[in-house]
């Protein structure tokens, strides 16, 4: 069993809801437990550069705490990776953004990727990673933030916004927020379409978490903490 500290970059007092997307990987990967925190003062999360530069160092301690805490690694619960690259340069342990992992993985399952994002630009390691896979994408209409995809107007907008990119011959699509795994968009998206391969972020970063400490435990490194 690994133990992996998860960060959740909006700002809530409930601890089921911080504890959603923990909860998601568990029920996934048996192997993992996940503890869940959350930055303060960000009610509305990341959605744009400025509430991300104001999020990085809240970040940052909490991946020290969990560090601290022993954890074997840290998942950044956000598909911008904001703090994850300071955060390696840090950490003695794997920092896993979410947005990195769900990018890398629907580079193995097709050519051509469409990217269902919240803000104006697709996120920087997004498009870094997918380069010229990127072939489409699409922003659903008055979605500014996490908060606005809860709704149930953001939902249908984002059903729209997926139809949308269906229409452009996409092989894949994914999500540039973490949101869409809270709203659970993957159920929505399979009852419109069996064959689309739509790749949940925080399932995403999960299985990325689990194939590094494996690869390390393999290894012989410090993550072998199995029982």
């Amino acid at each position: 069993m690994y133990t992996v500290g998860l960060i959740r970059v909006l700002t809530m007092r409930d601890e089921e809801k911080i504890s959603l997307h923990g909860k998601i990987i568990e029920k996934a990967f048996n192997e993992l437990k996940v503890i869940s925190k959350c930055i303060e003062d960000q009610p509305l999360g990341i959605y744009d550069e400025v509430s991300e530069e104001i999020a990085k160092p809240k970040i940052l301690r909490l991946i020290k705490e969990f560090e601290a805490m022993n954890v074997d690694a840290v998942i950044v619960s956000c598909a911008a990776d904001p703090a994850v690259e300071e955060g390696r340069r840090t950490s003695k342990i794997p920092v896993i953004g979410a947005g990195s992992a769900t990018a890398s993985l629907a580079l193995s399952h097709g050519e051509r990727i469409g990217v269902l994002k919240l803000t104006e630009e697709v996120p920087r390691v997004m498009k870094r990673i997918l380069g010229r896979h990127l072939v489409a994408e699409e922003k659903p209409e008055g979605v500014r933030n996490t908060i606005d995809l809860m709704q149930e107007s953001g939902i249908r907008a984002s059903i729209r916004a997926l139809e949308k990119l269906l229409e452009a011959g996409v092989d894949v699509i994914i999500p540039g927020c973490t949101g869409f795994s809270t709203i659970n968009f993957i159920d929505i998206v399979r009852k419109i379409s069996d064959k689309l391969l739509f790749i949940d972020p925080v399932l995403a970063s999960g299985s990325v978490t689990l194939g590094i400490l494996k690869q390390l435990n393999r290894r012989g490194g410090k993550n072998d903490r199995q029982s």
